[in-house]
């Protein structure tokens, strides 16, 4: 059986799981933004500062409250692989210094050397993967990264300014604890 947001949602324990990763799958009550050529977006979660929307063609976007919106994985199994192999997932981006690869993994790496509570994101990690009989991605990085590059969705703000692209300028150089945490 495919992985679902329904089928996750059913796991209460497995969506509390998640929650520690930063991601509730509870949807906001007023839409905030739009996107072109989708008529009732579906909201499936949000995290501290954005929302996660399943796209018709099955993927998922994330629009930041930032003003910043993109693909972020071809399916909801991918995005649910992506949270829990990286739940810093938005800051790998923050620092890819306008959408590279090399430096999207770099960022990647500090991230995990950085993580304050390691055993308890690994115990989850596990717990949900088990739970959901979900495979380890193979390289969420590189996955993030295509997906990114390749969001060809417009998402506009209720004022009809469209949204910018999740890469951001940033490399863990201009962060001393990323950069120390990478040396």
């Amino acid at each position: 059986m495919p992985l679902t947001p329904e089928v996750l949602t059913a796991q209460g324990e497995v969506v509390a799981r998640l929650g520690s990763l930063d991601v509730s799958f509870a949807a906001d009550e007023e839409p905030w933004f739009t996107i072109d050529g989708v008529e009732s977006p579906r909201q499936i979660g949000s995290d501290g500062s954005g929302a996660f929307v399943l796209l018709p063609s099955r993927s998922v976007l994330y629009v930041s409250s930032e003003g910043r919106a993109g693909i972020i994985a071809e399916s909801f199994e991918a995005f649910v692989q992506l949270v829990v192999a990286r739940p810093y997932w938005l800051d790998i981006l923050k620092f890819s210094a306008g959408g590279d690869l090399a430096e999207m993994r770099r960022a990647a790496d500090a991230l995990e050397a950085t993580l304050e509570d390691e055993g308890d994101v690994n115990e989850a990690r596990e717990e949900i993967r088990g739970s959901l009989d979900l495979p380890e991605a193979d390289d969420p990085v590189g996955a993030l990264y295509e997906a990114v590059a390749a969001s060809d969705a417009i998402v506009r703000a209720t004022d009809g300014s469209p949204f910018t692209t999740l890469f951001n300028r940033f490399s863990i150089d201009n962060n001393r604890m990323l950069r120390n945490a990478a040396a």
